[in-house]
């Protein structure tokens, strides 16, 4: 493949303008690039601000601005016509973004754009006919199938993220793309840059810094002197709040408490500044100095968005002030001056960069719809597993009893210390693991030697930082959000992150990563990119004096969200061998820790063997029974079971089913209970109103209505918040009593 200059691109497909390739790139691997080719240089005096740069380069990027132009153009004009559903442009930001890609690698660095980014990701080399397929919801459109909306980018060839809507939110994970790329690097783990010096691009616009992750990102980036490039693009206007109403100052005043972090602040409608000042910032975070943040002032010549008309808000003459700084007229201007083009040469140019878009959105237009019955595809990726032993057959792989406990020998141990052993296991055989949370590590390193360690709240990872060191198991800021946004980069990038969250409780301000980064990842890619996070959360109530912000379940919430596993064991043995699968998943896997079960003796089970896996969406039977099923998980199990216990003294034997997965959750086993005893108790932790237990309960009804010999009843928590003083909790969490009492109204129904 042609290599030429450090900062050329690789060129577009279409066709050419002029003679010439449209994009003016030319092509690139992605690889470390020689130096500049040596191309003919413009200008001859010290005045002119072309002085330096090739003309060809030059003239490139004016084209290049110009068909970036041309296509908001033409899909605001299409939007009009109800042939582009949405639009959203990068009108005025086109200079600074194809200044910057000047200077940063298509296919070696990382990307985490925002939806005005479209010049650049034009100069990295994703063409205006993906653009355009984009937007007009093709399933031929690369970056999503017909998934995103436009403006959404995403290229697993030219390593730019796919990109989300919310604003700011892909700090955090830009932030441990960048943590991984060191990580890999340091060990020469595959996918590692062999020249470790890559740099993680990340860009927004000047309101969305008003968001926490955005600072919480900042805070990581500089205290771990990462190579995060941080580029705001301010055109003064968050849809229309104006960046006064936003904050007390412009960002690169705001953010200068940042030790570590380069300031570097220009106006991004001048190429010639943009070029120099953006390559010397990029230059330095290439060279390992630390992240470095480009506050640039551009313009926003259109609305918002399609959905907004910016002259209810902005006066005439504002808008007509800014229009005459428009940046490719500038450009434009100043080649013409320079005698780089005549004025004759630059409409010519402008003229066919619209033709040509033209014709690449007729293209489009004739590009196949996606197909409807391929919307579930990319949801899920599940993991082959073969379910290690079936209950009570002898000579399989991992014997079971009848009750589905696993036959094995060995000191029993509790779902703590099962995931404590199973953490170690995983962590030696594969160094991609980093385990890494609020309080997780044992101990600082000046110390660690001299104490006994603390290894998370409930000791379920004491020893791993002694074991594989601090790059292996580390805390995090006191900051939800931030410890799942750097385990979604480092997913991203290749590693096999685990993060902790201490407390369901406060897993609240991480719901925004969980949702909208790692859960959509799969699915809103189309299958190119995926989120292989290990999400673990001490969960549940019984605890006495927890209270309501150390008490609650939530399960049925996250089970809501498509495209996140959520497990939920109750005995040692699955902790372990659910454990295991979850580090098999290339999806995110919400794995919850009962904090009540982690050192029962009635949830302890020998470790099991480092072959037994369990499969996802496999429940097991843990009494069996023929006058009802109970159905259940979590800390309400064993209380289930000893209810049910209580009603074999009268004659009334009650099957009781362990879940172990929410989602996905064992339907065929909900059924084959029901084909047995024709009733069904479904008992749950979580508050009653939508609790997950109405999921199972409406399955019942919807597809084993023949087998129901009686209304399908719920146990479950109160709709309250649990209270601090145990005789309040026992009212509001489902006891013994409670499940005996309706196991039998439901038996004699």
């Amino acid at each position: 493949m042609t290599r030429l200059s450090k900062g050329t691109r690789r060129a577009t497909t279409e066709g050419a303008l002029a003679g010439a390739d449209p994009a003016g790139r030319g092509s690139g691997n992605g690889s470390r690039r020689p130096g500049r080719s040596g191309g003919e240089q413009v200008g001859s005096t010290s005045s002119e601000p072309y002085r330096g740069f090739e003309r060809k380069e030059l003239v490139d990027d004016f084209r290049l601005a110009c068909i970036s132009r041309a296509i908001d153009d033409r899909e605001i004009m299409l939007q009009k016509q109800s042939r582009v559903f949405f639009q959203i442009s990068g009108a005025g930001h086109e200079i600074l973004l194809l200044s910057l890609a000047r200077s940063l690698r298509p296919g070696y660095d990382w990307f985490f754009p925002y939806y005005r980014d479209q010049a650049l990701v034009l100069g990295l080399g994703v063409t205006p006919r993906d653009i355009l397929l984009q937007a007009v919801g093709s399933v031929d459109d690369p970056n999503s199938g017909g998934r995103q909306m436009p403006s959404h980018w995403g290229s697993s060839r030219l390593h730019i993220v796919s990109q989300t809507s919310p604003t700011g939110s892909q700090c955090l994970p830009a932030v441990g793309c960048a943590e991984a790329a060191r990580y890999l690097a340091s060990r020469n783990l595959p996918g590692c840059n062999a020249f470790g010096d890559e740099v993680t691009y990340v860009s927004l616009g000047e309101g969305a810094t008003s968001e926490g992750e955005f600072w919480e990102s900042l805070n990581t980036a500089c205290r771990l002197h990462l190579p995060v490039l941080y580029v705001v693009a301010d055109n003064g206007y968050a849809i229309s709040v104006r960046a006064s109403d936003q904050a007390p100052a412009p960002i690169s005043e705001l953010v200068r408490g940042f030790r570590g972090l380069a300031i570097t602040k220009f106006d991004g409608t001048d190429y010639f500044a943009s070029r120099t000042k953006g390559a010397q910032a990029i230059a330095r975070v290439r060279a390992g100095e630390g992240p470095g943040l480009i506050h640039a002032t551009v313009t926003r010549p259109y609305s918002h968005s399609s959905q907004d008309t910016q002259a209810k808000y902005r006066a005439p003459e504002e808008l007509a002030e800014e229009a005459s700084h428009d940046p490719i007229d500038r450009l434009e201007h100043q080649l013409v001056r320079g005698g780089v083009l005549t004025a004759e040469e630059a409409d010519a140019i402008r003229e066919e960069a619209r033709t040509y878009v033209a014709g690449v959105a007729r293209d489009a237009l004739a590009a196949p719809r996606p197909d409807p019955t391929t919307v579930t595809e990319h949801v899920l990726l599940l993991p082959e597993i073969e379910d290690p032993g079936q209950p009570g057959v002898a000579g399989t792989a991992h014997e079971a009893d009848p009750t589905g406990a696993l036959v094995t020998r060995g000191e029993p141990v509790g779902i703590g210390d099962a995931i404590r052993l199973t953490l170690y296991e995983l962590m030696g055989e594969d160094e991609r693991i980093r385990v890494f949370g609020e309080d997780v590590a044992d101990a600082p390193e000046d110390v660690v030697d001299q104490v006994e360690g603390k290894g998370g709240v409930f000791g379920t990872t004491h020893g791993l930082q002694k074991t594989f060191g601090v790059a292996r198991c580390y805390n995090t800021p006191l900051a939800e959000a931030n410890i799942i946004g750097r385990g979604i980069g480092q997913a991203l990038r290749g590693l096999r992150p685990c993060a902790e969250i201490q407390f369901f409780d406060y897993i609240w301000p991480a719901m925004h990563q969980i949702r909208a980064e790692a859960a959509t990842a799969r699915w809103r890619s189309e299958g190119r990119f995926s989120v292989p996070l290990v999400i673990r959360v001490a969960i549940g109530g019984y605890v006495r004096g927890g209270a309501l912000w150390h008490s609650q379940c939530g399960e049925s919430i996250f089970a809501h969200i498509p495209g996140l596993i959520v497990v939920f064991p109750s005995r040692a043995a699955d902790a372990a061998g659910l454990l295991r699968a979850a580090f098999r998943c290339e999806d995110p896997v919400l794995f919850l820790e009962h904090k009540h079960l982690l050192r029962q003796k009635y949830a302890m089970d020998p470790f099991p063997p480092a072959d037994y896996v369990l499969p996802l969406g496999k429940a097991a039977v843990r009494r069996p029974g023929r006058d009802l099923s109970i159905v259940t998980w979590g800390a309400t199990l064993q209380k289930s079971i000893d209810a049910a216990e209580r009603l074999a003294a009268d004659g009334i034997e009650a099957e009781v089913v362990d879940l172990r997965t929410i989602v996905p959750w064992d339907r065929d086993a909900v059924a084959a209970t029901l084909a047995k005893t024709s009733r069904l108790l479904v008992v749950h932790e979580d508050v009653l109103t939508a609790g997950f237990g109405g999921e199972v309960a409406a399955f019942a009804a919807d597809e084993c209505f023949a087998s129901l010999d009686a209304p399908v009843r719920r146990v479950a928590a109160t709709d309250t918040f649990v209270a601090y003083e145990p005789t309040l909790e026992s009212a509001i969490l489902p006891q013994v009593d409670d499940i005996e009492r309706a196991a039998r109204e439901l038996a004699a129904f």
